[in-house]
């Protein structure tokens, strides 16, 4: 087994910005996801859409499946929402960017890629590998 070469919260860079954010960058892009996403759900409250009865059948079997799908895209939305609002949290107490498992440093890359992210790449192959096993 190799060493580990992760960063302990000591060797962390500290906040640099004003704001003592810092990723304000990723803090801006996720602020603006959480805003489109609350956005979308507004128009969907406003403007819902209801079931149809329709007289044939198949008009009505398409327009169930379409009701279907649209329930399974805003219920990822909703829980992708509660990741956001859990990386905003993390960007507010300075815990973000560090690995829930092994609590290094999850690279800048990693984190563009994907804000929401609570594992840095290694960790995060890990976890897929025991996942596969138990199935």
């Amino acid at each position: 087994m190799k060493a580990s070469t992760k960063k302990t919260a000591a060797d962390r860079p500290k906040p640099t910005k004003a704001n003592g954010v810092k990723y304000p960058d990723i803090q801006r892009d996720l602020e603006g996801q959480r805003a489109a996403i609350l956005a979308e759900a507004g128009v969907v409250l406003t403007n819902p859409t209801g079931l149809e009865i329709f007289p044939d059948v198949s008009d009505q079997a398409s327009a169930e499946a379409d009701q279907h799908f649209s329930f399974r895209i805003r219920e990822r939305e909703r829980k992708l929402l509660k990741k956001i609002d859990e990386a905003l949290s993390r960007l507010a107490t300075q815990t973000y960017g560090i690995c829930e498992r092994c609590n290094g440093e999850i690279p800048y890359k990693r984190l563009k890629a994907r804000p929401v992210t609570t594992l840095c790449i290694e960790c995060k192959t890990s976890q897929e590998e025991e996942e596969k096993t138990r199935r």
